[in-house]
């Protein structure tokens, strides 16, 4: 809209000179970029860090033809020009600058930047004058057009059956480390720990607002706790489990989540329909608890009902029984 007013130049105005030359800097960006994925995925994802390697390879091929078709036009000296110089040129979202980056979503992230290589070689293609200049940037738009292709390939020269089922295993440990174990606990801690509290203030007071209002209390307040706790307890460096910030947003969603359960039903005005669906919702939470450490921390899951339900049905007991007294 204000296009007239921005320093940023439109692909169209550029020359053929200026185009090899945004080419030339976005390969150079790439391979960089899949340098720096392949450092940070070398020590938990080999097999992953030497495809991105020798993606990183490719891309200087391609730096390197775009450099001696530019000598043989323009000379020596290539303008500086780069993806935020021009409008409307997809920027490259900083992602490899992130801690911590799921191995798929490196995996999708690399697949998108050969798309928009792709797209730009196309565009490229039609807009400059010089024929040798165009046949080479309709190869390179081919060449990225078959990034499937190529990573198929340099998948099966890189990526085993044998090296792929322990990466997805290194994966799926990283996920319940970061999140499943902190986000369990929570849970636990949510479920359980408000249980005596929020059922104490129900049969003491028999008024679902009061109730309501300690029960969210107490939520919210063990879920900031929780959260805090979890944080600051560990920096993830030395044991693996994950940034800080990540391990401290699961454990305190849950835990809030976890005593909001059955806080909810106290907005029911009706006190005995208000609990009697909180305990209900209680119960669901309890064996949704099991089920979890089931599944995801190979607890067997009658150890963990047993464990979860009967410590849970002993605090909501517990609970009732202050109530009433």
């Amino acid at each position: 809209m204000f296009s007239s007013f921005s320093s940023r130049r439109r692909f169209r105005d550029l020359s053929d000179a200026e185009i090899l030359a945004l080419a030339i800097s976005s390969e150079e960006d790439d391979a960089r970029i899949y340098r720096s994925y392949a450092d940070r995925l070398r020590a938990p994802y080999p097999a992953t860090a030497a495809l991105f390697e020798a993606m990183a390879e490719e891309e200087d091929g391609h730096r390197r033809r775009l450099i001696g078709t530019f000598r043989d036009r323009f000379g020596e000296t290539i303008p500086l020009i780069r993806r935020e110089h021009v409008e409307g040129y997809p920027s490259r979202k900083p992602v490899w600058l992130l801690e911590t980056l799921p191995l798929e979503r490196v995996r999708r992230e690399a697949w998108e930047m050969e798309n928009a290589a792709r797209s730009f070689y196309e565009t490229a293609a039609r807009h400059v004058t010089d024929a040798s200049t165009r046949r080479l940037l309709g190869d390179l738009a081919a060449a990225e057009a078959g990034h499937e292709h190529r990573t198929e390939r340099l998948a099966e020269e890189h990526l085993t059956d044998e090296a792929t089922a322990a990466e997805d295993e290194t994966a799926r440990r990283q996920f319940i480390l970061t999140w499943v174990q902190p986000g369990l606990a929570g849970l636990m801690d949510g479920s359980v720990s408000t249980l005596a509290p929020i059922f104490a203030t129900a049969f003491a007071t028999q008024d679902p607002a009061t109730t309501f209002q300690v029960a969210l209390a107490a939520s919210v307040g063990a879920g900031i706790s929780m959260g805090f706790t979890e944080a600051a307890h560990d920096d993830g460096v030395l044991s693996g489990r994950g940034a800080p910030w990540k391990r401290g947003l699961a454990s305190g969603a849950m835990t809030t989540a976890g005593g909001l359960g059955h806080a909810l039903p106290y907005l029911i005005p009706d006190f005995a329909w208000a609990t009697g669906l909180a305990i209900a919702v209680v119960f669901f939470e309890l064996w949704a608890i099991a089920w979890i450490q089931n599944r995801y921390m190979e607890t067997p899951f009658l150890r963990a009902a047993l464990q979860v339900v009967l410590g849970g049905g002993l605090v909501l007991a517990a609970g009732i029984l202050i109530g009433f007294g």
